[in-house]
């Protein structure tokens, strides 16, 4: 039986009116205008409009997936919120068509790194370790469902070598093995709730930023570059940080089923970040070279909401408050976690 998502509180009122329309009452008439792009009330509204095409809403019909009214809503905020990242991006305008040179630093690991994963690394603690995994929950949960979106958008062997990548993330045909179940594998060992959507509510607008931009670029044909940037940094950038997670885990004593997400990546991923630079990106610009920019736009605005969403959650912690909403605690392991942390 499949299990509904739980509908979170509105942030205000451009999310208020998409939750009326979702439960299908009329909504009043809201405006984009003056609204932040990247703030709490238009990117949860942007995130609630996007998810009934992934998952079921509890107390919401199927219909309103191609709800007009729904979609109404949706548009103005996926104007403004790219019209946002367009601004906000160094490079990727019309004239930044350099692939290589957008996804070549990714290539280096920096030598004296400070994200998320490295302090991690070197001194979380299983609190902040939770709070990570609540973050990362928005995504990991639907792992590549965004990404999916671009196979029938691209054709020969960046279709073929797409399709490659897909498979292993979605378990190799094996059920137990897709990366989102692996994930919730993850979470259930750290004591909290696998369950899909569950901490939405926890979740600040840096973080659902980086899911929607997924379904942004997913969701549009004619940003079809875009995602297969966004896709192409996803794989480049994993293993290093997994691997990072996995030694974060072990010295927290983790248990195996918490490791096996991030090792599946490191060795994974390491041959996907090939097979997107050579066989998808290689093959998709040979035939459609005007695409390019795109490209490089889909890197570089993946890469600079990560970098945001990373800096937020660093700048909590040294602060020595919690990352998630509103500085919200993490949430509390259950009870078979009692004195292990």
């Amino acid at each position: 039986m499949t299990t509904t998502a739980p509908l979170p509180g509105e942030r205000g009122p451009l999310s208020a009116a998409v939750l009326d329309v979702l439960r299908g009452r009329e909504a009043p008439g809201v405006s984009v205008a003056g609204a932040d792009p990247l703030g709490e009330d238009l990117q949860l509204a942007l995130y609630l409009a996007y998810e009934p095409h992934y998952r079921a809403l509890d107390g919401v019909a199927d219909e309103r997936e191609w709800d007009p009214a729904l979609l109404g809503l949706r548009r103005p905020m996926e104007e403004a919120f790219l019209g946002a990242l367009r601004e906000a991006v160094p490079g990727g305008g019309a004239d930044d068509t350099d692939v290589e040179e957008a996804i070549d630093p990714l290539l280096v690991e920096p030598v004296d790194g400070q994200g998320v994963s490295h302090r991690l690394m070197a001194e979380g603690t299983w609190e902040r370790m939770r709070e990570y995994l609540v973050h990362r929950s928005l995504y990991q949960l639907k792992e590549s469902d965004p990404q999916a979106w671009l196979i029938p958008r691209l054709e020969g062997q960046a279709k073929a070598s797409l399709v490659a990548v897909a498979y292993d993330e979605f378990g190799a045909g094996r059920g137990e093995r897709v990366h989102a179940r692996l994930f919730a594998d993850l979470m259930e060992g750290a004591g909290l709730d696998s369950s899909y959507g569950r901490y939405l509510d926890l979740a600040p607008a840096a973080t659902l930023a980086t899911v929607n931009v997924m379904s942004l670029f997913g969701l549009h044909r004619s940003l079809r570059g875009a995602a297969a940037g966004n896709f192409a940094v996803l794989e480049i950038t994993s293993p290093p940080g997994a691997r990072r997670m996995a030694k974060a885990l072990e010295r927290l004593g983790a248990e195996e089923r918490c490791l096996r997400f991030f090792t599946e990546h490191v060795e994974a991923d390491a041959v996907h970040e090939q097979v997107m630079r050579r066989d998808v990106l290689g093959d998709l610009l040979a035939r459609e070279p005007g695409l390019a920019a795109d490209v490089v736009f889909g890197v570089r605005a993946t890469v600079w909401l990560d970098d945001l969403w990373g800096e937020r959650v660093l700048a909590a912690w040294d602060r020595g408050e919690s990352s998630l909403r509103d500085g919200r605690p993490a949430p509390a392991p259950a009870e078979e976690w009692a004195g292990r942390d």
